[in-house]
């Protein structure tokens, strides 16, 4: 049996209103190195142009950040004017002539930044980073939502077909939502709504920035495996609201767990948790 007959809902295409994808395989992201590179643009529209060309049907970037105090290191790949347009622009031409979507993730590393410059919601160290985080102003808060917009905006613009915001694994958004690392006691952490509000304003700014019809996902742990983490009914809570923030059709929540500084929390209680969450989702 070929596997379109075995997978029929896999193979089948995708209607998302104002576009359709031609299946319903998404490649993940992954930071290849070459988004830094000299010649980048050309390697990676190689790179994912072959994918779409075998047959997936959308796409998502190496994490790009939208300020340099988001970038993943020192020199890191951010997206912040109209002059790296047409850098991305040879990526989009060569996935769009293969029959592929593709997708930018905007990534901002927060605490994880490796770079004396990087900032979080509170000054605490990452385990895996040496430097300590300057605590960000609430003028700097808003500052970074508006480059989240604007990073979406760019993309649009460079030929991209949809973000993905980076809202799991330890990076900014995840760190203003989960209590461990957000300690703040303004309008910006405390309470469950306090510290969900930065991921609902930078999505709520960013469809504001592209419109209707383009594609926008948002990256959420199910479960972040560090003690006081979100708990099931938070995410939950989140998952609603993302939802009906977003609104128009060419939306998704991915669900992905942990972080990069996990700990060994129980296996099977983990399990458990993400498979009751994606269930009630």
């Amino acid at each position: 049996m070929i596997m379109t007959e075995r997978y029929p809902h896999l193979f089948a295409p995708l209607d998302l209103g104002f576009t359709q994808l031609k299946n319903c395989f998404l490649m993940g992201s992954m930071h290849t190195g070459l988004e830094e590179h000299a010649d980048g643009a050309q390697r990676l529209a190689a790179f994912y142009a072959e994918r779409a060309r075998e047959g997936v049907a959308l796409i998502v970037t190496g994490g790009i950040a939208p300020n340099a105090q988001g970038v993943v290191a020192q020199g890191g790949a951010m997206l912040t004017d109209e002059t790296q347009c047409g850098w991305h622009r040879q990526i989009t031409d060569a996935v769009h002539a293969q029959g592929g979507k593709i997708a930018l993730q905007i990534l901002h590393a927060g605490r994880y930044s490796y770079q004396r410059d990087l900032v979080a919601p509170s000054a605490l160290q990452a385990p895996i980073n040496p430097f300590t985080p300057q605590a960000l102003s609430e003028a700097q808060i808003e500052q970074t939502i508006a480059d989240f917009a604007r990073c979406a905006r760019l993309a649009q613009q460079a030929g991209y077909d949809g973000v993905e915001i980076m809202g799991s694994e330890g990076y900014l958004i995840n760190q203003f939502l989960v209590a461990h690392t957000n300690q703040r006691d303004d309008g910006w952490g405390g309470d469950v709504a306090r510290r969900q509000r930065f991921a609902l304003e930078v999505t709520q700014a960013v469809r504001a920035a592209v419109g209707e019809a383009f594609i926008i996902i948002f990256r959420l742990s199910m479960l972040d495996l560090v003690n006081n983490g979100s708990s099931l009914q938070e995410t939950l809570r989140l998952a609603t609201a993302l939802a009906q923030v977003l609104a128009a059709r060419g939306k998704a929540v991915r669900l992905i767990g942990g972080a990069d500084v996990a700990q060994e929390l129980d296996a099977r209680r983990a399990i458990a948790q993400a498979t009751e969450l994606a269930l009630s989702l």
